[in-house]
């Protein structure tokens, strides 16, 4: 072997040995980094609501009073969380309303039982992203104590989310039932935006979180885009000719650097007109 090719084959081994050196310290960075983070993640742990002194009874002593409650709630959204046998008290009725022996001894009554239609801290116990988004600065006021979780939602019957069946009568904000699209859990509310218009936005039609998020947004209005980004999400902007802007048949190269499409006074009747095909007023 000559000298040229003995140094080629150590240099090759030295090469060599350096990247298995990096491959397993590599490799050993990446398991420690799993380990720490395995180790310091924060878990959250969600234990039901606390009377002091109360003892859980199980759904079963809640019967006794609120049968058709307790009859509808298998057709309830919540109805999957509940569980069986002696240790699960806790997972039916009192993971919301907390342990309820106060509430049996007394035969009822405020101040014995938690109910989450004068508190949402029940709710948010569970949905949690959904009390970070009440956060924000644009919201529904139930922190404000102003409107609750029922409003807009069945906890005890059907779907969670009112409006999400036609078919079931649900009890409506002011009193009574009535049978609730998705829009009109909104408009149970915002009669303004109900209608009928001769000329309807279209969006209205797809359902009002077409363009609001329902809990809470950094937009004002709580709407899910800023500005004419809102709009731009359905109606398709294109360049026809250089330099000009056109949005449907119209040049809007002038008009977009106004404002937004309704502040600028262009579209004003954002769900609908009654005179004006394009929604101007």
């Amino acid at each position: 072997m000559t000298p040229h090719v003995r140094w080629l084959s150590r240099f090759s081994r030295s090469v060599a040995g350096q990247r298995n050196r990096l491959f397993w310290g590599c490799g050993a960075a990446a398991a420690l980094t799993v380990i720490l983070l395995s180790c310091t993640t924060t878990r959250t742990i969600i234990a039901p609501p606390s009377i002091p002194g109360a003892e859980f009874v199980g759904s079963e002593a809640c019967d006794t009073c609120h049968a058709e409650i307790t009859r509808d709630f298998k057709t309830a959204t919540h109805a999957r969380l509940t569980a069986r046998g002696e240790n699960a008290k806790s997972m039916g009725c009192e993971s919301c309303h907390g342990p309820g022996s106060k509430h049996v001894e007394a035969g009822g009554g405020r101040g014995t039982i938690v109910n989450p239609l004068r508190d949402p801290a029940t709710c948010f116990q569970c949905h949690l992203e959904i009390r970070a988004q009440f956060q924000l600065p644009h919201h529904h006021p139930v922190l404000e104590n102003k409107m609750n979780c029922i409003d807009c939602h069945n906890p005890h019957k059907g779907n969670a989310i009112k409006g999400g069946d036609t078919s079931l009568q649900q009890k409506i904000k002011g009193g009574g039932f009535a049978f609730l699209s998705p829009n009109e859990t909104c408009m149970q509310c915002h009669t303004a935006q109900r209608g009928p218009f001769v000329f309807e936005h279209d969006a209205v039609r797809e359902g009002c979180i077409t363009c609001h998020s329902p809990h809470g947004s950094v937009n004002q209005r709580m709407l899910v885009a800023r500005n004419a980004t809102l709009c731009f999400k359905c109606h398709f902007q294109q360049q026809q000719v250089d330099g000009r802007i056109f949005i449907g048949d119209s040049d809007h190269t002038n008009r977009l650097p106004q404002g937004t499409c309704w502040s600028a006074g262009c579209h004003e009747a954002v769900h609908g007109s009654n005179v004006n095909g394009h929604l101007r007023y």
